[in-house]
């Protein structure tokens, strides 16, 4: 079978930090398709596209009568019809993302033209109030939640609640900062791990995601009390984090949402 021609082109890359980087892509000559906001897509390139210089050697060497390929979720507006945005970190002994970030703008990249998943909020009464606890590129479907979704200052009650190791990490974090300035329903906490290793002293929230619930510092801010009777969770980023997670919502009576057995926690794994 032949390779597919790549289809797509980068059209904008942003460096949050060092191995961390916002991409958008664009369909070159076809259409992109409807989504939901939390669903994602599957980006792909060749096996003898360049590696990013400072990559480590990768594990597994990739066929080269195939597509390297990988699913990340969409990070940009559903209601977005121009691009594709995504938040992705570099893993240096992998096969895809040294490649990725190799690329410049204008270079070509494989997109898939199907959009899929069920993580997301379409199916969630306005009533009921969200919370988003993630860790690391497990922001990006909530940025894209957020920006298809959010109607600022109605009754519904928004959070993210975000983790990363240090505050350059911290993805989006003056695009949630000016949502929470302008929505009153909207709230934004984040909070790191490696606080030894800020160049500046840090004077916000340490420790992880988890930390932030179990010390109801979201409680306090809503003032309210949050049960499985006003609130959705959505849990996205590393496996440790949805355990724990899990865990501790379990324990005040939140369960996890499956198809058959409608819940309040909703989850996507990431590493």
């Amino acid at each position: 079978m032949a390779i597919p021609e790549l289809n797509s082109v980068i059209q904008q890359k942003v460096e949050v930090a060092p191995g961390l980087s916002i991409i958008r892509v664009s369909p070159l000559n076809w259409i992109l398709p409807p989504f939901k906001a939390g669903q994602f897509t599957v980006l792909g390139l060749l096996p003898e596209s360049p590696r990013f210089q400072y990559s480590d050697n990768e594990e597994i060497i990739p066929d080269p009568s195939k597509l390297i390929l990988r699913a990340y979720s969409i990070a940009s507006s559903s209601l977005e019809k121009q691009y594709i945005e995504f938040y992705i970190r570099l893993v240096n002994s992998g096969s895809l993302t040294p490649r990725i970030f190799a690329l410049n703008i204008g270079d070509k990249v494989w997109m898939s033209p199907k959009f899929t998943g069920m993580f997301t909020i379409s199916e969630i009464p306005r009533e009921q109030n969200i919370i988003f606890f993630g860790t690391g590129t497990g922001l990006a479907p909530y940025m894209s939640m957020l920006r298809s979704d959010l109607v600022c200052n109605e009754n519904r009650k928004y959070a993210v609640v975000h983790g990363a190791r240090n505050s350059w990490d911290l993805g989006y974090r003056s695009e949630l900062l000016t949502i929470e300035r302008l929505c009153h329903n909207f709230t934004y906490i984040n909070t790191i791990s490696l606080p030894e290793n800020e160049p500046m002293q840090w004077n916000g929230f340490t420790g992880l995601v988890e930390d932030i619930w179990k010390n109801g510092i979201l409680q306090d801010r809503w003032k309210i009390d949050i049960t499985p009777e006003n609130t959705h969770m959505f849990l996205c980023g590393h496996p440790i984090m949805i355990m724990n997670m899990i865990n501790s919502l379990e324990k005040e009576n939140f369960k996890e949402h499956k198809k058959n057995a409608p819940g309040k926690i909703h989850l996507e794994k990431y590493w």
